[in-house]
């Protein structure tokens, strides 16, 4: 039985990831900080035979002691401070925890003599692109981060290619555009403007608020872009890839896309009021990836479009508001 280890396993992509390693029998842990939280008593109702350990990014010699007690053959390292807003509120934080974070990991593997057992995944982002130098986006693709979060996932994963090619660990990078789903922080546009809606639709308020609507992004399905994930780390050869569906929407026609799947008029401004509070120091305006690449190498291709995926959201924020009325 092969084994993985997860860092920010409780989080959207943990919870897609998990499910999927548990289907192919794999035994699965996970890193979590010790702080108690709604996400991690949601996992462990949901995922009771995976074993969570103690232990945090910014603290080596637990990464270290995790290593040892579990000898994983695959790592996937989801672990960071994920919300872009957030990394503009706390920056130290984030590069700690998002940059230097991968870092530690990687030392600790080495520091276990791990290096030439584990394949690691690391957890890239479009965001490493922010203001972007072509359309669409590659590979080969230059850097331009507009935030604190993006220019962490740059450092990281600048990190990573240096320690496969200095150390020739098994270290691929998976530049994953925007990917959601029904286990999405409330916090990220995507779930806000789905459980808003499921609100409006239950007759629980009339209106929400939103910052910039005219960025655009690529949006595919979380649940679809974790076994892109798997696939890196079952390569001969690590590499990076780019994760997305070619196809970029903005984030008024998100909102369109959900009324219309709620059954409600399609008029935005109707239930979306403006709050220039919410804009960021620094936006990214359009993002669409390019993933030939892994479609020729990985054989990857996304299978949720947006409609599905946002039914998918919506349906859920249903059930959760339903039963928060009675």
């Amino acid at each position: 039985m092969k084994s993985a280890l997860i860092t920010g396993i409780t989080g959207q992509d943990g919870h897609h990831l998990t499910k999927f390693l548990l289907a192919k029998d794999y035994k699965v842990y996970g890193l979590i900080n010790g702080q108690k939280s709604y996400n991690e008593a949601r996992f462990t109702s949901l995922f009771p035979e995976v074993t969570l350990l103690r232990g945090d990014l910014t603290d080596l010699s637990s990464l270290i002691k995790v290593l040892q007690e579990t000898i994983p053959d695959e790592i996937y390292n989801l672990g960071a401070i994920s919300y872009v807003g957030m990394s503009f509120q706390q920056p130290e934080l984030t590069a700690n925890v998002t940059g230097l974070g991968t870092l530690r990991l990687l030392e600790a593997v080495r520091s276990s003599n791990l290096q030439d057992k584990v394949r690691f995944y690391q957890a890239s982002s479009s965001e490493m692109f922010g203001k972007v130098q072509e359309t669409p986006q590659n590979e080969m693709t230059t850097f331009y981060p507009r935030s604190p979060y993006g220019v962490a996932k740059t450092f990281a994963h600048y990190t990573c290619v240096n320690y496969r090619e200095a150390y020739g660990m098994h270290v691929s990078t998976g530049i994953l555009f925007n990917h959601e789903g029904e286990y999405r922080g409330y916090e990220f546009v995507t779930r806000k403007i789905t459980s808003n809606v499921a609100r409006i639709k239950l007759g629980l308020i009339k209106k929400f608020s939103l910052g910039n609507l005219e960025a655009r992004r690529d949006w595919g399905y979380a649940g679809d872009y974790v076994e892109a994930m798997w696939q890196m780390t079952q390569l001969e050869k690590p590499d990076n890839f780019v994760i997305a569906t070619g196809m970029s929407y903005s984030v008024k026609e998100f909102i369109q896309f959900s009324l219309e799947v709620a059954d409600l008029a399609v008029d935005v401004d109707k239930y979306v009021e403006y709050d220039e509070s919410m804009l960021r120091p620094s936006e990214v305006d359009l993002l669409i990836g390019d993933a030939s690449k892994a479609k020729k190498i990985l054989g990857w291709r996304p299978k949720t479009n947006l409609r599905r995926m946002i039914e998918i959201m919506i349906d859920n924020d249903l059930k959760i508001e339903s039963k928060n009325t009675k």
